[in-house]
């Protein structure tokens, strides 16, 4: 030992604190006494030691709370602090929780040792020239705001903990929102996510598409990613502020997402504490949240094509069919089904004929419009539902489709083109008609297209129109 390492010891028992020190001295190192934890904590305060040696149960002020206090104060915050006391998994976890180095049961003076020893590894030796801290605030005054801090710290995390009942990110996000905004103010907030990405923006009305453009550069995605944008008066309706603060959401070693949130000067400095709590809670909400999301994706969709399964379009287009009823607006159905698909099948085999639903699924999502419900109706089928479409845009539409599939190029593995077609009919709803009944009509529509010789689109029309 280089020099002589400055233990502090605190110990309400006078016996045993004189026994310790007179231990520690032959040891060879400099041990100053304290009877008591504010008497104490004055001490590490005014002369912070090397390594601090207290009593977890203490008259005044209990190790835990000194921990704390030395813990929250620069000039000992680095300074190791090993708590003792009887034996006890309690005792122990919460001495671990306080921040402690270790917690020794008292009598192990092996055990004492090493942990000193493990605290003072890398540590460097103490300077001689320091500069004695203010006491002027009394070290109960100070413990009391550690606490405050403490419980404000657990609250937050709390809040956000509870968050974790949303089950999709865009009430995630609006409820985080409004949580946040209550404990501080901010010219505008954003959450990100890594899979999939997509995030969500807090901001004053009218400043959105600023706070957007200064989310996006902050957080690095892309621009086009999908943002939620929420506007209301929460947000400070400051122009200019600080540089956004940015912390990853991670849950275990797993990255989720990021939060970032633009200051305001005066506030700064709180911020940056506020953030990195929620950052560290927010992954389990934000975990659930995207399960949640996913495990209904997986529920609604056709895992093969990509799109919707035959149960989520009827769910979809009995919505889009009463909006349409109400406003009375057209909504058209198209029906098709590809053309000898029982002989790609049996000639290509099931692999290739899955290959052909697929490249077909992929078809349509590139081709429809976001308003449109495209879905795998069964098999080698597949269903269009196209809002605000009447009969002539329907046709218009499905030969779009048609020709589309027919240009389509699906390999087999020998590198041969599979040649693909479909047939198609379409039915436009009518007044006060069920949804089964308009499928229905698409459905002989489309018979009509494969018996009058397939690749073709063929027109269900109304009752009207057909006795005309």
């Amino acid at each position: 030992m280089s020099a002589k390492r400055r233990i502090l010891l605190i110990d309400p028992e006078e016996v045993s604190r004189e026994a310790l020190a007179v231990r520690l001295r032959t040891l060879g190192y400099d041990v100053a006494t304290a009877n008591d934890g504010v008497q104490g904590a004055h001490e590490a305060l005014e002369r912070p030691p090397s390594a601090v040696i207290a009593d977890l149960a203490m008259p005044s002020i209990s190790g835990a709370q000194l921990c704390r206090l030395l813990k929250a104060e620069p000039a000992t915050q680095d300074v190791p602090v090993i708590l003792r006391g009887e034996e006890g998994h309690r005792n122990r976890f919460w001495a671990e929780q306080t921040g402690a180095l270790a917690y020794v049961i008292k009598g192990r003076m092996g055990d004492l040792v090493r942990a000193m020893n493990r605290g003072f590894e890398g540590a460097p030796e103490e300077d001689e020239f320091f500069m004695a801290l203010s006491c002027d605030v009394s070290v109960r005054d100070r413990i009391a705001q550690c606490l405050d801090a403490a419980l404000f710290d657990s609250v937050i995390a709390a809040e956000v903990r509870k968050l974790a009942v949303c089950e999709c990110f865009d009430t995630l996000f609006d409820l985080f929102a409004q949580f946040v905004s209550q404990v501080t103010t901010y010219r505008w907030l954003s959450v990100v996510t890594d899979a999939p990405v997509r995030g969500g923006v807090h901001a004053q009305p009218g400043q959105s598409a600023r706070a957007l453009e200064e989310a996006i550069a902050a957080l690095g995605v892309a621009p086009e990613t999908r943002f939620t944008l929420i506007e209301d008066e929460d947000p400070s309706c400051d122009g200019e502020g600080p540089p956004p603060l940015v912390r990853p959401i991670t849950f275990g070693d797993t990255r989720l997402g990021a939060i970032a949130l633009a200051p305001r000067a005066a506030s700064a400095r709180e911020d940056a504490a506020l953030l990195e709590i929620c950052a560290r809670e927010l992954g389990g909400p934000l975990r659930t949240a995207t399960l949640v999301e996913e495990s209904r994706r997986l529920a609604t969709v056709d895992a093969l094509t990509g799109l919707f399964n035959r149960r989520a379009f009827v769910d979809a287009a009995r919505r889009e069919l009463a909006r349409a009823q109400r406003h009375r607006d057209p909504l058209s159905v198209l029906l098709f089904d590809i053309d000898h698909f029982k002989s790609i099948n049996d000639g290509q085999g099931h692999a290739m004929g899955d290959r052909v639903l697929k490249s077909v699924g992929d078809l349509l999502s590139s081709l429809a419009r976001e308003s449109d419900v495209c879905a795998r109706w069964g098999g080698e089928e597949f269903v269009i539902l196209l809002t605000s479409t009447d009969l002539p845009g329907g046709a218009q539409a499905a030969e779009r489709v048609r020709a589309a599939i027919e240009a389509m190029r699906v390999d087999n593995d020998r590198g041969e083109r599979i040649p693909v077609t479909a047939s198609f009919g379409v039915a436009t709803l009518e007044p006060n008609e069920e949804m089964d009944a308009l499928v229905d009509r698409a459905d002989r529509a489309m018979y009509l297209a494969k018996t009058s010789g397939r690749n073709r689109v063929e027109l269900e029309l109304a009752h009207e129109d057909a006795a005309e």
